[in-house]
């Protein structure tokens, strides 16, 4: 029931054309929207009294390369300590243009995880502070977490195995 009316609030608050693919997965309330959309609604979340939302716990990058336009995501988790409420919000956008706005002018926790879907994924976060990698080498030309890589490097010599054939 409390999903019912976290859903009622999200569309009285934006609208139901703002979330599309909405589902429960275990008990979380799930819902995609756009990338030009995020920011207003996440802003929009920490400012509604009713539901609180006023804590990101966690925001992550993610990388379906064969969902063409689509290839690359981003996943919000927002959580309401006061109404005990959790939502999950994502959005997708092509690998090609992977910006998305910063949310770290919302809650500075978004500071450091921004840094590390820039790092591992490329999304550039417009409005950033200090967008730079956080965890790998500076002059990294690659982003190990998207998958365009084999999954095998024929040319590693420490993997040749007389016994077992590679």
């Amino acid at each position: 029931m409390q999903n019912a009316r976290l859903l009622a609030r999200l569309h009285t608050l934006f609208g139901a054309d703002a979330f599309t693919d909405v589902s429960e997965p275990y008990g979380l309330l799930t819902a995609t929207t756009t990338r030009e959309r995020i920011h207003g609604i996440i802003a929009g979340l920490q400012q509604d009294e009713e539901i609180a939302l006023h804590f990101l716990t966690t925001m992550c990058g993610i990388n379906y390369p064969d969902n063409v336009g689509q290839e690359l995501g981003m996943i919000y988790h927002l959580h309401s300590l006061t109404q005990n409420i959790r939502l999950r919000l994502k959005i997708f956008f092509p690998v090609a243009d992977p910006v998305v706005p910063t949310l770290s002018d919302i809650h500075l926790a978004a500071n450091w995880m921004e840094r590390e879907a820039y790092d591992f994924y490329g999304v550039i976060f417009t409005g950033h502070p200090n967008l730079m990698r956080i965890l790998n080498v500076e002059d990294m030309d690659y982003f190990p977490m998207r998958k365009e890589y084999p999954l095998e490097d024929g040319t590693r010599e420490d993997k040749t195995d007389l016994f077992f054939g590679r």
